[in-house]
């Protein structure tokens, strides 16, 4: 069975992943790329060091953003938001932002794209030892498909 996730499930599946992928577009070229996130209800949260994808989006802030839950392949939801992108260099706004991405549950073996600093899984001192770019999306518009398959595992 196919169908449309509620919001109430868009915004479960938002907050319990924090794998996504990120599209961008500027000067005719769109790029597509997965990034580690954080959802706080209102924003996607990220950091990423300078490179394709943030010198895209200072061009041109209008983002596509999608992310999924699967079990297996007859078992899955997916959502897609769009929304804008805003950099955050005011020390407030990028602390909180990095406090948001530090308190997110990550697996035991992950990824260093989602290590903040090089004392993970500890918390730094001081938030200005991570380097990079802290951003997030503020989310316009958001909407979310599923399968549920009858024969073997599925959602609870």
């Amino acid at each position: 069975m196919f169908g449309e996730l509620k919001p109430q499930e868009i915004e479960s599946v938002l907050k319990n992943q924090i794998i996504g992928r990120l599209a961008c577009y500027s000067d005719g070229q769109v790029y597509v790329v997965p990034i580690s996130f954080a959802y706080d209800g209102t924003y996607i949260y990220a950091h990423a060091l300078e490179g394709m994808k943030i010198q895209m989006m200072r061009k041109n802030p209008k983002i596509c953003f999608q992310t999924d839950n699967m079990v297996n392949m007859a078992n899955w939801q997916s959502v897609v938001l769009w929304g804008d992108y805003e950099e955050l260099t005011s020390e407030k706004e990028r602390d909180q932002a990095l406090k948001i991405l530090m308190n997110r549950v990550l697996p035991v073996i992950s990824s260093e794209t989602t290590h903040l600093s090089p004392c993970w899984p500890f918390p730094p001192e001081d938030t200005e030892q991570i380097y990079g770019v802290v951003f997030r999306i503020k989310v316009d518009k958001k909407t979310g498909r599923f399968e549920k398959s009858s024969v073997g595992i599925g959602f609870a």
